[in-house]
Parts: structure tokens; sequence; C-alpha cells
């Protein structure tokens, strides 16, 4: 444990900093994003809301997953610790995959791409996409310096914006409230509550449009997690996690439950689902006016900026921990926390997968395909680690667990995982899901990027050794700062 934890700024985020850093994680590109596209994959407005409660539950579960494995490893890299633990044979097989998926899926483009279209409507201007691309990747870049340079005060900006977050949020939820309560004018809004008679009218038959949607509300509930990332980081872990996580996932899910309530009550959901990736700045303007529309675009744009703040930070400690790991090449040079205690290197290897997304990947569809994509490879993930959990209380069920879940949850996690994994090969109605990219290609990519972690694997571990004669030795290394790395050297049979 010690050499896991060493190096880096020690132990310094308490109970406040934590419950902020997973809320702030949460609360992001999602809420003020992905309702357009929910509703439009489910067909009416109580469906969608039905799957945004379960889609809370089932975070509920994977939270206390989460907890009771983060009770018995309480140190940085959440899944990969998880996955380590569970699944210990083949050497380095689990690493090596989940090494593979964090380093191309671990970006951020959804959340500076949110940002960037709401600076364009903040402004007022029409953009092309090349200067939407330029404001995201800039956002991106901006913000790997902060925490490379000035760590401490990325963390304070990082709770003074998730504060704004849920300020931006209650504002538009007590908007919605005063919308049907009849302040807005009839001119305006004519029956705010025409959304929620018949609400189930023109659902969505298809399992595959209900995976779509359930994707985009974990998408917007992801981050529930992200504590564990940054366990070596955390003052007294196991109190603390017990605490933070469930408060921060409980306070996200009844916000999102009624900003939903308060978006239908401005808009009608063929409207909503008109209104895309920027849907809250259309309430703004239809209860409001588009100078509040423009107003509320910089607060939601600053909310999107924030999210890419928090993913930065925790992805950048899973990189570091891969690192040390070996996994990675040129481990030293990405596992450093030269020259402030933060890993700067690992800001870096962040920064190259989420500048390829936004100025590679096509806009327009871009949004909704990379969220489903990062969901599905998600989810093959969090399967495999609740499968773990109860792999190792079968095989070490006398190991020492100051959480410890109830199984009927981790049951319920496991069973929605599954069901996100089948759902999306079920043909929709119209040959495609929420894109105009054909239904099937998104878990294909999921499944893939997998599959390159397992040959990659193969190759490293197997197939060179006995191709070039020569064993790989582990060998720790203490870096200048501290931090243990585990080299692989090539030695001749």
């Amino acid at each position: 444990m010690e050499e896991d934890t060493a190096g880096g700024m020690g132990r310094h985020l308490g109970l406040f900093s934590t419950t902020l850093l997973i809320l702030g994680r949460i609360i992001g590109t999602g809420i003020f994003s992905t309702p357009s596209s929910i509703t439009k994959s489910t067909g009416s407005v109580g469906a969608a809301l039905l799957i945004w409660v379960l889609g809370f539950a089932i975070s509920m579960a994977g939270m206390f997953v989460w907890l009771e494995f983060g009770s018995m490893f309480p140190r940085s890299g959440g899944e990969k610790v998880y996955l380590e633990a569970s699944y210990r044979y083949p050497k380095s097989l689990a690493t090596v995959v989940y090494a593979v998926y964090t380093v191309s899926l671990g970006f951020t483009a959804t959340g500076a791409i949110s940002f960037a279209s709401y600076m364009w409507v903040a402004g007022n201007k029409t953009s092309s996409e090349w200067q939407q691309r330029g404001v995201a990747a800039a956002a991106v870049a901006g913000t790997c310096l902060i925490h490379s340079f000035a760590p401490r005060f990325g963390i304070m900006f990082m709770n003074a914006i998730s504060s704004l977050k849920v300020f931006t949020l209650l504002f538009l939820i007590v908007s919605g409230w005063a919308v049907m309560g009849g302040a807005i004018s009839k001119e305006k809004i004519p029956d705010p509550f025409a959304s929620f008679e018949n609400a189930f009218e023109g659902s969505s038959r298809g399992g595959n449009a209900y995976a779509t949607a359930l994707f985009k509300v974990l998408f917007a509930f992801a981050g529930w997690q992200n504590a564990a990332y940054v366990l070596n980081e955390v003052k007294d872990p196991v109190r603390t996690l017990r605490i933070a996580g469930p408060v921060a996932l409980t306070i996200s899910g009844v916000l999102y439950l009624l900003a939903n309530v308060s978006y239908y009550a401005a808009g009608t959901p063929a409207e909503i689902s008109k209104s895309g990736v920027t849907v809250a700045a259309y309430f703004f303007e239809t209860v409001f006016n588009d100078a509040a529309k423009r107003a509320f675009s910089v607060l939601i744009a600053f909310s999107a900026l924030g999210n890419v703040m928090t993913v930065t930070y925790a992805h950048s400690r899973i990189n570091q921990e891969l690192a040390k790991e070996g996994v990675i090449p040129f481990p030293q040079f990405w596992a450093s926390t030269w020259p402030f205690g933060a890993p700067s290197a690992g800001l870096l290897l962040h920064f190259i997968p989420s500048f390829i997304m936004i100025v590679g990947v096509p806009f327009g569809d871009a949004y909704n395909f990379i969220i489903n994509i990062e969901g599905y490879a998600r989810s093959i993930l969090f399967l495999l680690v609740v499968t773990g959990l109860f792999w190792l209380r079968k095989t070490k069920p006398l190991a020492h667990r100051p959480i410890r879940v109830w199984l009927p949850v981790a049951v319920l996690f496991l069973v929605g995982q599954a069901f996100l994994l089948v759902a999306p090969f079920l043909a929709p109605d119209k040959g495609t899901s929420d894109t105009s990219i054909v239904y099937w290609a998104y878990p294909l990519v999921g499944i893939s990027v997998i599959i390159v972690g397992v040959i990659y694997w193969f190759i490293w571990k197997q197939a060179l050794p006995k191709l070039f004669n020569y064993q790989l030795k582990e060998e720790k290394q203490v870096l200048e700062d501290g931090t243990v790395v585990t080299r692989f050297l090539k030695v001749a049979n």
C-alpha cells in the first residue's frame, strides 16, 4: 500500500472537497445536452422520465459496488485496481485492457464540445465547425495547463465551478416551477402541462431505443465513481467515500428529475427533441428571452468547463497509476509528478486523445456517437467489475470489507449492464439509433476497443517474448519525487 500511494500531493481532499469532486463530475454537460436525445429515443415524456429514474437506480447500485471495492482497496485507480484484484490471471491482462480503454476513450471531448457550443450561443454568433473545434481544444489545453502548473488552484476552481453548476441547475428548476405556476404568459407557453397529458403516448417499443437512451442517462450520471480514481489524495478514504458518494449522487438524481420536468413544462416532446445539445439554451429562450438565453448559456458553458476540469483531474491520476504499473511505454515519464507534484505527463496523455477526437471526429452526430461508444465500452468493464465482486466474495469471503453492498443491489447493477450490452444489437425501427450512423456501429466499436487491449497484451506479454526468446522481469524504481514505478526488463533465456 505504501508503494501504491507514494508520491503526489498526499491526502488533502476532505469530505467537502470529495463531495464536490463527485458532484462536479456528475453535473456537467449531460443534463444540459442529452435530454433532447433521450426524448427522441424514448418517444414520450413518461418513458423518458422512467429512464432517468432507472439510470439513477443503476448508478446508485454501481456506487455501492464501488464503495465495497474502495473500502477493500483504498488507493487511486478505480476500476483498474478492482479489475486487477478480481482477475489476477493471466497476469497483467486486466491492467492492459483497462489501459487501452482509458487512453483511447478517457477523453473530455464531449464536455469541451458542449462548452464551445454554449459559448457561441452566449455570443449570439454563428460559428463554423472549426471555430467550435478551436474553442473546445483551447478549453482542454487550458485545463491541462492549470492542473499541471497550479494544481491547488485547479482544485479550488473546480470547487467554485461545482457550486456554480448547482446554482444554474437550481435556477432552471425554479424557472420551471414558475412556468407551471402560471408566471409566464400564455403567449409564450400556452399550456405548461401539455407534455404531461397522455405522458406515455408515442413511446418507443424497441429495446435498442431504450438502451441508447439509458446510455445517455448514465452518461449524465457518469462520475459517481470519480473519487475512486483519486483515493490516494482523500483523507480517511473509507469514511469519506461512505458519505460523499451517496450524498453527491442523490443530490444529482433529485436535481436531474426536477430539471427534466422543467424542460417539458417549457416545450413539447417534439420541440425538446429538436433542440439538440443546447436544450438548456432553448429552455431559457422560451421561458424568458434571447438575452436570458445568452446569459445563462455562459453559466452552462462554465458548467461544462467544470466537468472538463474534474474529468481531466481524475483521468490524469488514472493514467499515472497505469504508468506506475509499467503497462504504458516509457512509464518513468508518464508516472512522474514533476515539477509541481501533479501528474503533468498523465495530463498530457489525457490531452492527446481529447485533442484528436475534437479535431478529427465530424460534428453533428459526433456528440451522441461518442457518448454511445464510451458508454458501451464502459458497460463491458463495469460488468467485469461487478462479476469480480461476486468472485472475490466466493474466493476470499474473510477479506476485510468495511463496506459491504447488499447482494440484490449488486445484482441490479449486473442486470443493468447486461441489458446495455445486448439491447444495442436489436434493430430499431428506422435502422439507426439517435444518430444517422447504422445502429450496430457504436457497440461494435466499443467491443473493438476491448479486443485491441487483449491483442496488445498478447503481443507484449506472449508473442514477442517467445519470438525473440526473452522473459519480462519486473523491477521497482523509485523516482526523484518518491513515485514507485514498475519496469519490465527484457532478460534473455
